[in-house]
Parts: C-alpha cells; structure tokens; sequence
C-alpha cells in the first residue's frame, strides 16, 4: 500500500509514514480510499474508483436510459417491494463497510433499471432536461471541492463564481445596476423568498409598519395570481403567515394567460372592501402549458396601484436565452422579482434554481438582519463596535446567508457557470429553439390529424397539450366525458409500460390532456414521428381489446 512520488514533489502535508497512516483505516478494506491525503497511496485508487463509477454511469445511459424512457414500470406500492424485496420497508443502517466495486455493482443491478430517464429521445414528462455533459463535470468538481457557500471565507472564489452567474442571469432577464440575486435549491425556494421580499419590504412599507409585517398586520391583504400558478405561491403564503384567503385566484383567459383587465377589476373590489392588495403573481411558462402571462399589462396595473410584481419564469425564463425566441417572454425587466431555474430549459443536473431581483438591496435587506458569533468577516455591524480588535476591515465582503433564507448553500454555480461558457448564450439559445421547434412539429401533427387535437392549439413554448380522439373527433366528441378522460389516461400508461415513450397527463378545462413538456435537446422530429405514430398503435391495441371482451 506503500506510495512514494518523485524527489521535489512530496507534498507539505504527506503523512511521514504512509504506513502508520494508512494503518489509521486498515479496518476498511480500500483503506486508501478513506485516507487519501497522500497522492502516492492514493491518487492510483481515486483514479480507479472514478472510472469504475464512470463506467457506471455510462452503463446506466446506454444501457437503460436510451433503451426506455422509464425504467421498469410500476406502480408505487410495486416498485417499493422491487426496491426492498422482502423487508416491509428500510433496512437498518449498514453496521460495516462494504468495497466500492460490490456497490458499484448494487447500482447496476438494483437501481439503474428502475429511474425516469431523462436522455431517453421520447421522454416529455416534467421539466427535467437530459443534463449537459460539461454541467455534469461541474457537478463533479464542485462536490470535489465542497465549498459552503454562505460566507465568503467558507467559499472564496465559489462565492465570485455565483455573483457572476446571478449577474449574467439579472442581464439575461434586462435588470439594470443595482439587480442581484441567488441560486436556490429550485423554484420553491426561490418562490418562497420573492414572496418573502414582497411581505417584508413592500407590505412593510404600505402598511407603514417600520418593521417587517408579522400576526394580526398579514390580515386583511391580497396577492394576485391566476389559475395557472405553481402550487409554491400558496404554500409560500401560507408558510409566511398569511391567513388562506390571501391568494385571489383570478381565472386566466382562453389561452390560459392572466390579464390585467380581471386583475384590475379584483383590485377595485377588494379596496373598496377594505381590504390591502399588495402584490401580482404572473407566471411566464406555467407549468400546464409553458403559458405566459400578459406580463405588460400586469407591470402596468402594479406600477398603477402600488403592487409588488413576481415572475415566476422558472421555466419560461430560459427563452430569452435565443434571440429568435426571447420576445415570447417579454418584459420580465419589469419585475420586482423574478424565479427562474437553470435545471429546466439551462439542462443544468439538479438542482439549481435562483430568484433575481431589480433592487438587489433587498435581499439584504429582508434576510440579513440576525448575525451568528462565528461569522466574523463581512459583518458590517462590527464596525460599530468599539474595540479596535473588533474592528472589520473586511465588512463589504459578499456573504450569501445575508441575503438568503438558507446557510450552508452547496456550490450550484460552477456547472452553470462551466456550461455557460462551454456553449455561450448563443449555444444555449440553439437548444431552446430546437425544442420550441419540436413542440410546434407535434402541434401540427394535432392540427392536420383527424384523432389529435392540442389545447392551445399553438404552443408558445415548448410545452404541448393534447389529447387522442379514438374513432375520429365526431366519433370521440360523442362518447361520455369520463370516458374520454380515461382514455388519456389508460395511454399514457400504456406508454410508460412500452418504454418507447413518456408523457404526463394533466387537467384542462375540466378535460384530461396529455402533456409533452419538451425541454429534451437530444429529440429530433423523427421523434415526435414515432411519439405519435406509438401512441396511435396503443389506442389501437386498446380498442381490440375492448372490442374482443365485449
């Protein structure tokens, strides 16, 4: 086990004895792998251990990944018992080791086989994008380096790396000086603290508060949002302490976009009711169907009557990525706050999210007010401080737990920041484009057909709604509400059993459709050919089937 390295290159910190060293962890059998402070014992083993696991990983993606859009289907109760055999549930933690050969090959066997398979070229269920190899990387590295991104000290350049992707990511949405922002673990906590930003600066402040609202102050006060939203916007609320009848659900119009006319008309009504309105919740590619509100008109009635603006463009956002495609997101820069997430149309891995805000001061504002011991650079409080020890000459240092609702924050930067690089904003921007065009291929397939039909009829994304009309329309038309309904849902099962294939399904005008959120780069129209010429061999399969037991 002994490791030696050339004359000059020992390192300042190599054990004197790698023996006695390594004797420290002879109780593991790779005993190398668990003390490898000394690049002679132990770089060889590392280097074997990353190729054994990359390895893996490409077993998984040519292995099962393009073989099946989802692996191994079943129900949940059924892929609890695959997962755990015999034991009801859990097992008790490992008490010893185990060689990373014999897990490397439990992943292979028990866990490759059953995953939602993002790279699969037909897989169009959620938001989850095929990662970017160079993000993958970036995953790596930053697990490597493990860097806490909450104070500077903890992060130096991780911390630098984050404050110049929230930058490129306040340009990209036409925030001015003075925007900034964070990454987040997603859309919900990003949500969660636009929401907080709207309570804690903009409530304070009409409500003349001179603190932060909080008890009997949230009563009485109203946020703005459609029939659209994320289920976060609510959740946010009620996490915040706001009483349920918060959130007014405006109903969206025929194509699912929140407009500023019913809006308005809310705002008159609650005013003259006593109540306080204080914010608008728009979202820029909703979850349903990548709609995107009247986001103008909304900036307008907000600026009008004194309302904090959220866009929630977690999805969306990533169109202004291509500038052919951008102006299907506009006026975001008219904001208070926006949540957009790279690990949907950035095909960043999981998990990265960020929140940007047009006055990037309040960040600080809302999140930095209480202060540990332990942190003591960047505290701009110690300069009040009388002692000349406890002086901070360091006090405009950028430290993340100020201006967030987390601490300890993981370094989500670096694989963005890599794959922004690796592809430019103009590479990022042919990715987008492509599946917009994917979208609107599969959207002509439903117009020209005579069994399909999309709801809206035109995506402005790259998410499409439809449904298969068995018989033809006049035939579908005519069967009961519920049957037709179940028909979606028996094909999309019927899909996901087949692994040619994944969608999701979701609810429309009180219709269940089927949902193909396209956000995968690696499809091709040939794709969205054989998605469709699949699902109709099922309906067919499924009407012989029926027809034969009657």
């Amino acid at each position: 086990m002994t490791g030696t390295l050339p004359p000059g290159r020992e390192h300042p910190t190599a054990p004197s004895d790698i023996d006695a060293y390594l004797g420290r962890f002879a109780w593991h059998p790779e005993p190398a792998l668990i003390g490898y402070r000394d690049e002679g014992a132990s770089r060889e083993a590392l280097t074997a251990l990353g190729a054994a696991t990359w390895a893996a990983a490409l077993d998984y993606l040519y292995g099962h990944a393009m073989d099946r859009a989802m692996g191994a289907p079943s129900g949940y109760e059924a892929a609890r018992r695959s997962y755990y055999g015999a034991a009801p549930g859990p097992s008790p933690a490992p008490a010893d080791p185990t060689p990373s050969a014999a897990i490397l090959e439990e992943f292979r066997s028990r866990l490759a086989g059953g995953q939602m398979n993002s790279q699969h070229p037909r897989q169009f269920g959620y938001f989850t994008p095929p990662p970017l190899p160079i993000s993958i990387m970036g995953e790596l590295l930053a697990q490597m380096t493990n860097q806490g991104v909450d104070v500077w000290h903890a992060g130096p350049l991780a911390a630098f790396v984050e404050e110049e992707v929230v930058h490129w990511l306040c340009d990209l949405v036409g925030y001015g000086p003075g925007s900034f922002g964070l990454l987040t673990s997603g859309g919900v906590m990003a949500n969660f603290m636009g929401m907080t930003l709207a309570r804690d600066i903009h409530l304070g402040r009409i409500l003349s508060a001179g603190r932060p609202p909080r008890g009997a102050m949230l009563e009485g006060v109203r946020v703005y949002t459609s029939d659209q939203t994320h289920f976060s916007i609510a959740r946010s609320l009620d996490e915040l302490g706001f009483p349920p009848d918060t959130l007014a659900l405006i109903p969206s119009d025929a194509s699912f976009h929140l407009r500023g006319r019913p809006v308005a008309a809310a705002v008159t009504r609650d005013r003259a009711a006593g109540l306080t309105p204080f914010a608008i919740v728009a979202v820029a590619g909703s979850t349903n169907t990548g709609s995107v509100d009247a986001i103008g008109e909304l900036a307008d009635l907000a600026a009008t009557e004194d309302l904090w603006l959220h866009v929630d463009a977690a999805y969306g956002g990533a169109a202004r990525l291509s500038a052919r495609d951008a102006a299907r997101v506009p006026d975001l820069d008219r904001a208070d706050s926006i949540t957009v997430d790279p690990h949907k149309w950035f095909f960043q891995a999981y998990d990265i999210g960020g929140l940007v805000v047009r006055d990037g001061g309040h960040l600080a504002e809302a999140f930095g007010g209480r202060t540990p011991e332990y942190y003591r650079g960047g505290e701009r409080g110690a300069k009040n401080l009388g002692s000349e020890a406890d002086h901070d000459n360091h006090a405009d240092q950028l430290n993340f737990y100020k201006l967030s609702f987390e601490g300890t924050r993981r370094w989500r930067a670096l694989k963005l920041w890599m794959s922004w690089r690796h592809l430019g904003t103009k590479g990022f921007g042919r990715l987008i484009e492509a599946t917009d065009d994917l979208a609107a291929h599969l959207a002509r397939h439903c117009a020209e057909a005579d069994d399909f039909e999309a709801l809206p009829g035109v995506p402005e994304l790259s998410v499409v709604c439809f449904r298969h009309l068995p018989g033809g329309r006049d035939a579908a038309m005519a069967l009961p509400p519920g049957e037709l309904d179940a028909h979606q849902d028996q094909l999309q099962a019927a899909l996901e059993a087949s692994g040619d294939g994944w969608l999701t399904t979701t609810r429309l005008r009180g219709s269940t459709y089927l949902r193909a959120g396209i956000v995968n780069y690696l499809s091709t129209e040939d794709d969205i050919d054989r998605l469709v010429a699949t699902l109709r061999a099922l309906a067919d399969q499924s009407r012989a089937r029926a027809a034969s037991q009657s």
